[in-house]
């Protein structure tokens, strides 16, 4: 698995390898970092036999990760076919996306209630270290930053019912998230930069009253960048 972690920079700088997990996670969390990137579009076939080659691993265990995040949402499985990266219907974000909603403002109310002064220090650090990729337009480490910001307000609820449920339906959007910071005719990135702001300054203040409404209107602004992106591409003359 040596060359994993070569290749890894070329998908998402910001992952390490980590030598403590097994081929089972290293190769998610490697499939995962590709497949939310620029690597492939919608609909494309995942190119089992050059990750094998390039990841120095077998067909079978590429496979059994391409099932779990099928399972995910991520990826569609084509009976003796391989596997695609599968795409989300408007119907579907925006089912998904209220109820994130709904987890994320349960999440910001419980967290005023149950976070440490230790938690909201770290969060300060990476909303700056944040704000530094935005102002560098590094995507990669922004897009980082801001799911970690998100996971530590989780966390910090002290909930691990809630915190299992969010993340199974985030995975399903990650994806579209990532792109959605990219949309030039709304600025959404620099919009979620000043939401971000906002947050930032309730969770300091343990405002539980704005919290969850800022944390909620983050995510319906976030899935009507990605509804607009998704027209976009649909008008769009195809270049592939």
């Amino acid at each position: 698995m040596q060359e994993m972690n070569s290749e890894r920079h070329a998908v998402q700088p910001e992952h390490v390898m980590d030598n403590s997990k097994s081929l089972h996670d290293e190769l998610l969390h490697y499939l995962r970092a590709y497949l939310v990137g620029d690597m492939l579009q919608e609909g494309d076939r995942i190119p089992e036999r050059e990750l094998c080659e390039r990841l120095g691993v077998s067909r079978t265990p590429l496979r059994e990760a391409l099932k779990v995040l099928a399972s995910d949402g991520l990826v569609e499985l084509l009976p003796n076919r391989g596997a695609r990266v599968r795409q989300i219907t408007p119907e579907e974000l925006c089912e998904v996306f209220e109820v994130l909603q709904g987890f994320e403002m349960l999440a910001g109310q419980l967290s005023c209630e149950r976070i440490t002064d230790g938690e909201i220090a770290e969060i300060e650090k990476l909303h700056y270290r944040m704000y530094s990729a935005y102002m560098r337009r590094d995507l990669p480490d922004y897009f980082e930053c801001n799911q970690a910001i998100h996971a530590a307000i989780l966390a910090s609820t002290r909930n691990t019912t809630l915190i299992e449920a969010h993340s199974r339906f985030a995975t399903r959007v990650e994806r579209a998230r990532y792109h959605a910071n990219r949309t030039k005719r709304r600025d959404r990135w620099s919009e979620a930069m000043r939401e971000h702001e906002q947050i930032l300054e309730a969770l300091q203040k343990r405002d539980k009253e704005n919290l969850p409404i800022l944390l909620g209107q983050h995510l319906g602004n976030k899935c009507k960048a990605i509804l607009d992106e998704l027209v976009e591409g649909t008008e769009a003359p195809s270049t592939r």
